[in-house]
């Protein structure tokens, strides 16, 4: 059952990825013609995001139910990927670092509903790093953790044997009722950010979050195939390597400065070109 569960998700993903640059791809697309853009094409685009991401989360749920210690020692992410993992996702406060990286046009009210919200959320990051220490600790036999790894190398085997018996059924419906929680303040966190910032700037925020996203898929499925490791990190105690994540955010942020001198120069070339046909027209006229 579990292999099943393993091949529909890892196909589940192919799509959604595939889907995920087709949006980038989109969102660049509207990014670049932000004076031109109808606010109603830029919400219509903004809510297919957002309903694409509950996609995910949807998909995710269902794993959970199924076999809950998947999402801890996930087969389909490399092992970069695995790294950046908290309670079986993305850490909610990351939220925060993305939108603080890339932009630089937030009010002073924005900023500091922005604070507010970054501590609320550090609060629950807390609460929740608490409960999962509860769980490690009422384990009687191995560790939890260990229990995990070696449950992802069954799974990266596609041999699974009797590995989900060992960890008690209790333990896994809390661990399950963890991610639920986990994951509700991950998308209660990034929609009450949303809602503090402007159309344009969420554009900007989606695109930031896309391409962070992909490139560190991208970067991580390179590197495990060039080292043919495919070792299982637990995404139940890791914690996000913040010098890795830094250099990503500092090269995105390169990318996207670049972006906007391109943009410029297509800005200033157009006007330039609409300033000599004005003249052209204006010379015939004074000819005539």
């Amino acid at each position: 059952m579990t292999d099943v569960n393993v091949a529909a998700f890892e196909e589940f993903l192919h799509g959604w990825m595939i889907r995920q640059r087709n949006y980038l791809d989109d969102l660049l697309s509207a990014q670049q013609q932000q004076q031109e853009l109808d606010d109603s094409d830029r919400l219509n685009l903004l809510n297919r995001v957002i309903c694409h991401y509950g996609q995910y989360f949807e998909e995710k749920s269902k794993i959970a139910h199924q076999n809950i210690l998947l999402l801890f020692s996930p087969p389909w992410f490399s092992s970069l990927e695995r790294t950046f993992l908290w309670v079986a996702g993305f850490k909610p406060g990351l939220t925060f670092q993305l939108v603080n990286k890339t932009l630089e046009d937030l009010s002073e009210n924005q900023r500091q509903r922005l604070s507010e919200l970054n501590q609320e959320t550090k609060r629950k990051e807390r609460e929740l790093n608490d409960e999962l220490a509860k769980v490690h600790e009422s384990m009687a036999g191995p560790p939890l953790v260990d229990m995990i790894r070696s449950h992802g190398r069954v799974c990266l085997s596609r041999s699974f044997m009797a590995e989900e018996g060992t960890v008690p059924s209790t333990v896994k419906e809390t661990l399950e009722n963890l991610v639920t929680n986990a994951d509700a303040l991950r998308t209660e966190t990034a929609l009450r950010v949303v809602q503090i910032l402007k159309p344009a700037q969420v554009l900007n925020f989606f695109v930031a979050v896309a391409e962070l996203q992909l490139r560190i898929r991208s970067l991580g499925l390179d590197k495990d195939a060039q080292s043919g490791n495919q070792g299982v990190h637990s995404g139940y105690l890791s914690t996000p390597n913040v010098v890795s994540l830094m250099s990503i955010l500092d090269e995105q942020d390169q990318t996207a400065r670049e972006r906007e001198y391109r943009n410029a120069k297509h800005v200033i070339k157009a006007k330039q070109k609409s300033q000599t046909l004005k003249m052209k027209q204006i010379y015939k006229v004074e000819k005539m």
